[in-house]
């Protein structure tokens, strides 16, 4: 067989691979639609899933959640759009989780651990507001 011959697919194969985007995305989003509304999504150190529930059940759900783990709030701020609450827990990691309105059933929560991120413990975090719901 010529080289010619298999070249071209083997080309064609790894630029399939190579453009196909950020698989841990896609893994994220399949993981969160059998959870939640919508989707859930680990970009940049960020978690952010869209959840089927109003601004004040995910909020209520939130400060429960942050009890639960054992993280002692440090400030929140509410109004009828937006919340954010900010908590810290063993080995002085710093916990943000910011939630928007999008409609009356539709909440999108954003968590993220220190500056960098912690993937883990934002889902873990996340799966526990969801268990409030």
């Amino acid at each position: 067989m010529n080289y010619r011959q298999l070249l071209f697919p083997l080309i064609l194969a790894l630029s399939l691979v190579i453009n196909s985007g950020c698989p841990a995305v896609f893994v994220g989003a399949a993981a969160g639609g059998a959870v939640g509304a919508g989707t859930v999504a680990y970009i940049g150190g960020e978690l952010k899933s869209t959840e089927a529930v109003s601004l004040n059940r995910a909020w209520k759900a939130s400060q429960m959640a942050m009890g639960d783990l054992g993280f002692k709030i440090t400030d929140k701020d509410k109004d009828a759009f937006d919340a954010e609450l900010r908590a810290s827990g063993a080995g002085r990691k710093k916990i943000r989780i910011a939630l928007k309105r999008i409609s009356d059933t539709s909440t999108e929560i954003k968590i993220r651990i220190g500056t960098f991120g912690d993937e883990s413990l934002s889902r873990q975090i996340l799966e526990r507001i969801e268990k409030q719901f």
